[in-house]
């Protein structure tokens, strides 16, 4: 297994729809999946999708959050999540309701934008065994799930922003919630 280079914005892996995966129990797709792992983890990433290592396949996968956790660690680390990995996602949103929330991507390092997205998705799949996942996800599990399944579909997080004065530097991030908490003073 290896770690594999990132595919970044503009490269053209990253603007196409990637391929539907014939047989998830595949060698080359199991090799894939342990090779995205490995990146994923490397980089510190929350999720992957296939095209971000260079294979236009239909292949996700992300840990799902804890909308509780918010970055707070326990006893110096991060509490276990669970990874889900994704074969063939389709993806249906459950309420026209949507939210706000900043969004990062391995592919577009160093940047950070507010994207609005649905709060609520069902998506569904196969699991590298082969078994069928489906699953309804609420909040930032909805948000990274949709995040990760754009890449599926040559779609980078900046072209779903409605205002791109709210893309910024993660150095500049901070900023951000200051101008928001005298937003809040008044």
């Amino acid at each position: 297994m290896a770690i594999r280079k990132i595919a970044r914005m503009g490269h053209p892996v990253l603007r196409v729809r990637a391929e539907d995966v014939a047989d998830p129990q595949a060698p080359e797709i199991r090799r894939l999946i342990h090779d995205m792992l490995e990146t994923m983890l490397d980089a510190d990433g929350l999720g992957i999708a296939a095209p971000q290592v260079y294979e236009p396949r239909r292949v996700v996968m992300f840990f799902v959050p804890d909308d509780t956790e918010a970055s707070i660690e326990h006893d110096g680390e991060m509490p276990e999540r669970e990874l889900v990995i994704l074969i063939n996602p389709v993806l249906a949103p459950l309420t026209a309701d949507t939210e706000e929330g900043w969004e990062g991507c391995l592919s577009v390092p160093g940047l950070r934008g507010i994207v609005s997205r649905p709060s609520v998705v069902r998506y569904a799949g196969l699991a590298p065994d082969g078994s069928a996942i489906d699953c309804e996800a609420h909040g930032m599990h909805a948000r990274v799930v949709q995040h990760e399944c754009d890449h599926l579909d040559g779609i980078l997080y900046p072209q779903r922003m409605e205002d791109m004065s709210m893309l910024t530097f993660e150095s500049e991030w901070k900023h951000f919630d200051l101008i928001a908490d005298e937003d809040n003073d008044e």
